[in-house]
């Protein structure tokens, strides 16, 4: 701990901090640019640091970015990020009564909150849970594994049908390459640049930025206006904390346990504590009119799933969501295995992780008290000079994976790919996390193969898997037992 303090606190881990979360909040309050596609853009620029300050740097702008989408939620109704949403249905309408300052102040009162709530979380059962991994083999490891791609699946989208497909198509594409179970290269086509498979950076940096800027070359047209913002309405005084304590407090718990469970994400955590807080108040009718619970419910929780969602990424090595996915990328690619490994190896990088939450949601409350009428105006930037800037980057990041050209063309193609999944409502969260989650799959499954003499038995006889595949069969089956249910009760 004091080794990781120490790092953190110098001027170097300061800046980082500082830049990173304010990058995050940049790119965060303006609509279709996401802290994952900026987390993806700035991985490749991370390989000549020190893993410390890299992952420090990468928390930062992980925190900065769920933080800033409340910005354009708020003044226009524009969810600058998909965890932001449900701040649209009262911080909007409290702006657009005369209170845009009040608003944004309760935002990052409770972002603050809950990002404190989660951390402290983190810190408690990080390494309990990395401990109890450690009785897991390799059959419970691939239960974990199917139970989460079955968890992503089924809160993708509306459709099941799709998020399966969705999740189908990730596993399939990250099958190119060498087989965990043969070490021979399969679905190469003859191209020896497929030999180690598509890169998991252009393929991020392809579904999330590539495509944003392909649809937002098709709206070019559209522009909007910034509200007039001062912070003079926005101080929060201590009468504050205790008038929404209980809501802060229920909505940070219910954003941390929904962070813990793999591929649900903060949009979804936002929604749970944003249903509850309407369900316990006592004026369920205020709600969606500018009610201050309102904001407070979803600020808190969004920001609450971030260290959450850090628990199972850091004591088991397995990603909740598509931010988390990079995350894992980001610690293989700096030679660290993220699980029970990472405690006993490299503590200092569990330690760098949880001090960097924690500055990370201090330079966050106050950055975004003290700069909000200069991000209001980061709305007004031009989209046909930000997105020549942003394709740029893009392009720079996926060659400089391994200095080849073929990384580009991965890029374009998969921008492609994300651009035509999403203009036929497939969400991409199931790709990416099936993506990334099925080789892992397929390695514990060819090890358990092994160590059984071919027997796919343990998977059901050992108790924690056993669980496990029950959990995974309950998700698929409810659904489909609720769609069927809901027609029959209409007639």
């Amino acid at each position: 701990m004091p080794d990781a303090l120490s790092q953190l606190l110098t001027p170097t881990g300061i800046l980082l901090i500082v830049l990173g979360t304010s990058l995050g909040i940049f790119v965060g309050a303006i609509p279709g640019l996401t802290g994952t596609m900026l987390i993806a853009l700035v991985l490749p620029l991370t390989y000549g640091f020190d893993p410390q300050y890299a992952m420090t740097l990468l928390i930062s702008i992980y925190v900065g970015a769920i933080s800033g989408g409340m910005i354009t939620s708020t003044l226009l109704r524009m969810p600058g990020t998909p965890a932001s949403i449900v701040t649209t249905f009262d911080g909007y309408p409290m702006a657009k009564n005369g209170q845009p300052e009040r608003a944004l102040g309760l935002g990052v009162m409770s972002s603050f909150v809950g990002g404190l709530v989660s951390w402290g979380f983190l810190v408690l059962l990080a390494k309990p849970v990395a401990t109890l991994s450690t009785r897991f083999g390799p059959f419970e490891y691939f239960a974990l594994v199917l139970m989460a791609l079955v968890l992503i699946a089924t809160i993708g989208g509306s459709s099941l049908p799709r998020s399966l497909l969705s999740g189908f198509l990730g596993i399939l594409l990250s099958m190119p390459g060498i087989s965990a179970a043969t070490g021979q290269a399969r679905l190469t086509f003859g191209l020896t640049a497929l030999n180690d498979g598509f890169q998991l950076v252009p393929v991020l940096i392809g579904l999330f930025a590539v495509n944003q800027i392909l649809r937002d070359i098709l709206d070019l047209d559209k522009e909007s206006a910034a509200a007039a913002v001062t912070t003079r309405g926005a101080a929060i005084r201590l009468a504050d904390f205790a008038k929404h304590g209980v809501n802060l407090i229920r909505s940070s718990l219910v954003g941390t346990w929904i962070g813990l469970l793999p591929g649900i994400g903060a949009n979804i955590g936002s929604v749970t504590a944003y249903s509850v807080a309407r369900s316990t108040s006592k004026t369920p009718e205020k709600f969606g009119t500018g009610h201050e619970d309102g904001i407070v419910a979803a600020e808190a929780a969004n920001n609450a799933t971030i260290g959450g969602a850090l628990i199972p990424l850091v004591a088991m090595g397995i990603p909740g969501s598509v931010v988390e996915a990079v995350l894992l990328g980001a610690l293989v690619i700096h030679g660290l295995q993220p699980g029970p490994r990472l405690f006993t190896e490299s503590p200092v990088m569990v330690y760098t992780i949880m001090g960097a939450l924690f500055l990370a949601n201090l330079v966050m409350a106050a950055t975004m008290f003290f700069s909000m009428r200069f991000l209001a105006r980061i709305t007004r930037i031009p989209r046909h000079l930000l997105l020549p800037v942003i394709l740029t980057f893009c392009v720079i990041g996926s060659f400089a994976l391994s200095n080849r050209i073929f990384d580009v063309w991965v890029m374009l193609a998969f921008g492609l790919l994300g651009f035509v999944l999403e203009w036929r409502r497939i969400p991409l969260a199931p790709f990416v996390i099936g993506f990334v989650l099925g080789p892992i799959a397929e390695e514990n499954l060819s090890a358990g193969l092994v160590s059984s003499g071919g027997s796919l038995l343990p998977v059901v006889t050992r108790p924690i898997s056993l669980a496990f595949v029950a959990v995974a069969a309950l998700l698929l089956v409810v659904p489909l037992l609720r769609a069927r249910i809901r027609p029959r009760t209409a007639n």
